[in-house]
């Protein structure tokens, strides 16, 4: 395994596991079936690219301008290029959030999200002026590039240790929220929405707010990947590969931060290593086959799962109060 495969594989299962960690707050703890997560992904990349790149009509890389087009290109110094693409995130979950769940059921909301994500993709290939269509964006700048040289050794641990960073601090967040009264409180609406609204509570209130934060964390991924592909465009954040996030949410345990990020570590960075053992095998004439293995496995990995143990590899712990009657597993229960 060489070095640049290796951080390769490191960036990716950062990214994903930050993903994993934004869903899981979403659909794990607070129950909003969000499968258009890949469109907010998506725009944090697309806004860490336009604020980081120079203007389209600048030669970039020494190539001449007008060759790719696209709004923005105010060339801003690192992090900020990051942190808009969080911000950019956050308020475009706004909008969505209020019209999808106000007032429409959980599966209506799940429909609806699945529409947008078709929506929005569609409509970024076919606006080649806004960010520049289906041949999307390259020559990203990666953070710092001008002051580090980029295409070193050096500079990809560096990029491993600043995606570690963000782990930590997205982890140490979610486990914040999770660990709250507050999370208390978004489990309990997640499971019987009504009781918790008659005890004082608004369900909207609290799905909007995860919905809100699960959509900074995803654009902080989508800035993170960018920066390292240096590259964007709408064939990258198709709806499907939501399903693949839900697949490693819903493996890892539903519910469980810790689950999260072992699902995220089990199906998008295990098929990943996977496909790479897999390309030793004679496809002959026919080079989809190995992608199409990879969907009729996330689709049984997802139906196993949901049939066999439906809590995943690492079950959402349940908290009770001493002298309480315990009526699920002993080894779920942590004692408060």
């Amino acid at each position: 395994m060489n070095t640049y495969y290796a951080v390769n594989l490191l960036v990716y299962a950062g990214v994903d596991i930050i993903a994993c960690l934004a869903l899981n707050l979403q659909f794990g703890v607070s129950g909003v079936v969000n499968f258009s997560f890949i469109v907010f992904q998506a725009v944090g990349a697309y806004t860490a690219a336009v604020l980081s790149m120079p203007p389209d009509t600048a030669a970039i890389g020494g190539v001449p301008g007008g060759w790719q087009f696209y709004v923005g290109g105010l060339q801003l110094p690192f992090p900020i290029p990051w942190v808009g693409a969080a911000i950019a995130g956050g308020l475009l979950a706004v909008p969505v959030g209020l019209v999808v769940l106000r007032k429409l059921r959980s599966d209506y909301q799940a429909i609806a999200l699945l529409v947008l994500s078709v929506i929005a993709n569609t409509v970024i290939t076919n606006a080649r002026t806004f960010l520049n269509g289906a041949a999307g964006l390259a020559l990203v700048p990666p953070p710092l590039s001008d002051r580090f040289d980029p295409n070193t050794d050096n500079y990809l641990y560096f990029y491993v240790a600043l995606t570690a960073v963000c782990v930590v601090i997205v982890a140490l967040v979610a486990a914040r929220i999770v660990n709250s009264p507050y999370g208390r409180t978004l489990r309990a609406m997640r499971e019987h929405e009504l009781a918790a609204a008659a005890i004082g509570k608004n369900p909207v209130l609290l799905k909007m707010t995860m919905f809100i934060v699960g959509g900074v964390i995803a654009g902080l991924s989508g800035a993170i990947l960018v920066g390292y592909i240096q590259v964007w465009a709408p064939s990258v954040w198709l709806y499907p590969e939501t399903i693949i996030l839900f697949a490693a949410v819903i493996v890892g345990g539903r519910g469980n931060n810790l689950g999260a990020i072992l699902g995220a570590l089990l199906v998008p960075v295990g098929f990943e290593e996977g496909t790479r053992l897999l390309s030793k095998m004679d496809i002959g004439s026919n080079p989809n086959l190995i992608p199409a293995l990879q969907w009729v496995a996330i689709g049984l990995l997802i139906i196993g799962f949901l049939w066999f143990r439906p809590e995943g590899v690492r079950p959402e712990p349940r908290r009770v109060f001493e002298g309480a009657p315990v009526r699920e597993d002993p080894d779920l229960v942590i004692q408060s």
